[in-house]
């Protein structure tokens, strides 16, 4: 196999890391369930590609997301010692006990840029979504886990349209701020 070819730019990382989602977002849109022995080779297959960060399930509830009502049994029968990480998604603190309970410390929470898709997929305001981020982050701290935030409707929201560049950024930084609140100030701005 031919090495990949760099070339470096000033102000860029010299690498980021790609979180592959499609077994948790994709399935969980699929109409029917798909069995769990077949997500779970499907995820050994994504990472005998190379992927080395796969967000396996989330610990949602189950008569909400019945795609990923198996999140026990799928993390339970995955082999957690080959150097790939399998994220988590949990919404609350029901969720977050859930995988802590499974020795899961690799967790992932979920904000909207927009209030509809906040109301239609947590019941709850952009505010509210984030006060019921903070205990959750806070004891996943506690329990030496890692924490992502991401956020979702950056660039479009179907009941909302365009989204602001500036809401974006908002209710980007919040996260941000709640998920690496020892961090620097972020630099200024480009107009």
């Amino acid at each position: 196999m031919r090495a990949p070819r760099i070339f470096p730019r000033a102000g860029l990382p010299s690498q980021v890391t790609v979180y592959e989602v499609v077994p948790r977002d994709g399935l969980q849109n699929e109409p029917s369930v798909v069995p769990t022995s077949v997500k779970a080779e499907f995820i050994a297959r994504l990472a005998a590609a190379g992927l080395r960060v796969i967000e396996a399930t989330s610990f949602v509830r189950p008569e909400w997301v019945p795609q990923l009502a198996d999140a026990e049994e799928l993390i339970s029968g995955l082999d957690m010692t080959g150097g790939v990480r399998y994220p988590v998604l949990v919404p609350n603190m029901r969720g977050l006990g859930r995988c802590l309970d499974l020795g899961v410390r690799d967790i992932a929470i979920f904000g909207s840029a927009t209030e509809t898709f906040a109301q239609r997929n947590l019941n709850r305001s952009v505010a509210r979504a984030i006060e019921m981020f903070e205990p959750v982050v806070a004891k996943a701290r506690a329990e030496d886990a890692r924490v992502r935030a991401y956020l979702s409707m950056c660039f479009g929201d179907p009941w909302e349209g365009d989204v602001p560049i500036a809401q974006v950024v908002t209710i980007g930084k919040q996260l941000l701020d709640l998920t690496h609140p020892h961090r620097l100030p972020s630099p200024p701005a480009i107009a």
